[in-house]
């Protein structure tokens, strides 16, 4: 079965069960804690929660756009709690209540968290957010060919283009037998390259800023990789279309290729046969490894009447023990295949990562970063998913293409077409 099937069948138990618990309760008088989220593992862990607490319960609705769906409509079944990605921007934020009660009352320790990650949720030194889970950008490749990277952990993008133009390979009539990795192969690493390069994309108003000078040095680096090392970007394309049209994992298999770029979430979801001889380095630039923009976080809406029954359900997720048991339950019970870790990604306790990913993730044994290696994203705009997609990708991959005559159009002109649709 699909992975779109399952969480069809995921959303849909959601949806029976919010609504069964709306017909059975009113909304003043519910004894039940309701959590809305993007986040599939939630059902697992609400199952879990209830069957160990007599006194709170929790009812899941699943929202593929948790973040998008606030305010709830007045005949909608009303959080309490929302655990999503992209809360963290001036539209979302204003529907959270401050959490600041969680840690002066001991429930929490600030501690425990990576502090950069928690303070991602601040506002106004209030603590509106607590991130849940994160991921990170990875490149893998070949075990075979490991004696090629110089560091243990990090890898940069001066270092990996000297190499990657190393493994290339001609055979006698000069075409590439070989290729071992090519910028225009995939946007979504000429994004993280401008992040590594200190794009600082970030919210402004409905729309949002960036740091040109960097963007344009990605742009050049990597126009220049192409041309020194690959010819140029239609030689890229027709290599990739004849020999990497598999998933990532398997094109450095084939040994036409060195590198793939992947997150963390999408290669820790492999199975053992999957990612058997493959290794990995997390991408980075002066020992710093960009978050990924989608950090998951809790919020309090800011309307609860269940203030008490929030307490009970946020600290025993935020606990240590819990979340090693969950994780535990999860892969002991075959519960969920198709994603990683707590909540699809890294959890923000410290503690969790370094006592228990790397017992159940044997990859990452001597390899998880540490806590100064991070840095989180800016403060972006919720429809950022979109905006990315739609403007920012577009515009790095043409930008980057070395043998087309046509100007692309600004990034300043794309965002005022895309704000036409919406305002």
């Amino acid at each position: 079965m699909t992975l779109q099937k399952n969480l069809q069948k995921l959303k849909f138990f959601f949806l029976l069960a919010a609504l069964f618990s709306f017909i059975s309760c009113s909304q003043n008088k519910r004894n039940y804690l309701v959590v809305w989220t993007d986040t599939a593992d939630l059902a697992s862990f609400a199952e879990d929660f209830n069957a160990s607490h007599n006194n709170s319960k929790v009812v899941i609705v699943y929202k593929e756009k948790a973040a998008a769906a606030l305010p709830p409509a007045a005949d909608e079944l009303q959080p309490d709690i929302v655990i999503a990605s992209w809360l963290m921007n001036s539209s979302i934020r204003k529907h959270f209540a401050s959490l600041d009660f969680m840690f002066k009352s001991g429930l929490l320790n600030k501690d425990d968290f990576y502090p950069q990650i928690l303070e991602y949720g601040t506002i106004d030194d209030k603590q509106y957010l607590i991130p849940f889970s994160f991921n990170l950008p990875m490149v893998i490749y070949s075990s075979a060919n490991e004696y090629l990277l110089q560091d243990e952990h990090l890898l940069t993008l001066e270092h990996m283009e000297k190499i990657s133009s190393e493994f290339n390979k001609k055979n006698d009539s000069g075409t590439y037998t070989a290729m071992g990795y090519a910028p225009g192969w995939d946007s979504t690493f000429l994004y993280e390259a401008t992040k590594l390069n200190g794009a600082a994309y970030a919210e402004r108003g409905r729309s949002f800023i960036w740091n040109e000078k960097a963007v344009n040095k990605t742009i050049d680096q990597m126009k220049n990789w192409t041309t020194t090392f690959n010819t140029d970007t239609t030689t890229e394309k027709n290599f990739q279309f004849r020999y990497l049209f598999m998933p990532k994992h398997r094109q450095i298999s084939t040994g036409r290729s060195l590198f793939a770029s992947i997150k963390s979430n999408e290669f820790f979801k492999l199975d053992e046969s999957q990612s058997e001889g493959i290794n990995f380095r997390w991408l980075a630039a002066e020992g710093k490894i960009p978050i990924e923009d989608d950090i998951v976080s809790i919020g309090l809406y800011k309307a609860t009447r269940h203030t008490n029954e929030a307490e009970v359900f946020i600290s025993w997720l935020l606990n240590e023990k819990t979340q090693k048991h969950l994780i535990e339950r999860k892969l002991s019970m075959k519960l969920d295949t198709t994603t990683f870790g707590l909540a699809n990604g890294f959890s923000s306790i410290k503690a969790t990562n370094e006592n228990y990913y790397p017992v159940y993730y044997r990859q990452l044994l001597g390899s998880l970063p540490g806590e100064k290696n991070l840095v989180v994203p800016d403060i972006l705009p919720y429809r950022w998913n979109s905006i990315k997609e739609k403007i920012i990708l577009p515009y790095l991959e043409e930008c980057v293409t070395t043998d087309s005559k046509k100007q692309p159009d600004s990034l300043k002109t794309r965002i005022e077409n895309w704000n036409k649709q919406f305002y």
